[in-house]
């Protein structure tokens, strides 16, 4: 039997955009904006970086000739770099200059997990750039904390399994490759796109390897999941056309998923418009980078092919459900 051949990497060129305290690094994939028809901001989750983008944009590339600019936000994978923020409205400050510097007017705005929250923000408080949003398992409102529950604590049971990882030391890219294919999430899924993820979380130089993703950065963003009003409710101040894909299974190939099945039917109360679909038989992760890639590029697909004021679609009786069944 012949080896599978391995996946080629979308992202071909990149750009160093100034912003607040350096440059933020933005990977592309497909033309460059001002060659393309459309263009597409893809934003990736807390602990990880544009590679996490890789399947579900290769995928996307089948189907259109759209550029893609996926940046590493600022305190994760090539703008690890960047000083410390303490808003999370400063990643929309660093979206946005990409957009001004790359000539964009306007795109598809799409997130994972965390970038869900990013780019409902930026649609939100600036909804002359989106022409629409498409929501990889997160962006939907959260319910304020409760008077006896403590944000520390919260975080933790939250966010600890992906903030675990992040003050751990390897002393090889082979052994952090190792720790990531043990991840409960992608025993059974594992594939040279996660390879490929994995490898670029890793620092490089003397001495111990460990993940170059900022634990302060990812910590400064989880609070403000938490307690940033303007953050937390976003979404209910979008009026580009929504897309939401929800997987599952959560962040340990678990029955904790990122969206419940109330807080969604509370949101879509509010807001009917909205399409929703649950991708069948994956999680947190493997909703991007494994089995549910070729959904999330056919939702993006689906809203460039709307164009930039095309309504979003109605909201079926249950989620559209993908996949396997």
């Amino acid at each position: 039997m012949m080896a599978a051949s391995p996946r080629v990497d979308p992202f071909r060129a990149s750009y160093a955009v100034p912003v607040a305290g350096g440059q933020l690094h933005v990977a592309r994939a497909g033309p460059a904006p001002g060659d393309a028809d459309a263009v597409v901001l893809a934003v990736h989750g807390i602990t990880a970086s544009h590679a996490a983008w890789r399947g579900a944009v290769r995928a996307l590339l089948e189907r259109t000739d759209a550029c893609v600019l996926a940046p590493d936000l600022r305190g994760r994978g090539r703008s690890a770099q960047l000083p410390p923020h303490d808003r999370f409205d400063a990643h929309v400050d660093d979206l946005v200059a990409v957009l001004d510097r790359l000539g964009v007017e306007r795109a598809l705005l799409a997130g994972h997990s965390m970038g869900a929250y990013v780019v409902a923000r930026l649609a939100a408080d600036h909804p002359d750039r989106a022409s629409g949003v498409v929501l990889v398992d997160g962006g939907l409102p959260l319910p304020p904390l409760r008077a006896d529950q403590d944000p520390d604590e919260v975080l933790e049971k939250t966010l600890g399994p992906a903030l675990a990882r992040l003050p751990m030391t390897f002393e090889s890219a082979e052994r952090y490759v190792e720790f990531w294919r043990g991840h409960p999430a992608f025993r059974d899924a594992w594939n040279d796109d996660i390879d490929a993820y994995a490898r670029a979380d890793l620092s490089s130089g003397p001495g111990p390897l460990r993940s170059v993703t900022s634990e302060a950065a990812a910590r400064v963003d989880g609070a403000a999941l938490l307690l940033d009003v303007p953050t937390r409710t976003a979404l209910e101040r979008v009026r580009a056309p929504i897309q939401l894909l929800r997987a599952p299974r959560g962040l340990l190939d678990d029955e904790q998923v990122m969206i419940s099945d109330s807080v969604l039917e509370d949101f879509l109360a509010k807001r009917p418009d909205v399409h929703t679909e649950l991708i069948e038989d994956v999680n947190h992760y493997t909703i991007l980078m494994g089995a549910g890639a070729p959904t999330v590029a056919a939702a993006i697909a689906r809203g460039l092919a709307a164009g930039p004021t095309g309504g979003g679609s109605a909201r079926p009786d249950r989620d559209e459900r993908a996949g396997s069944r």
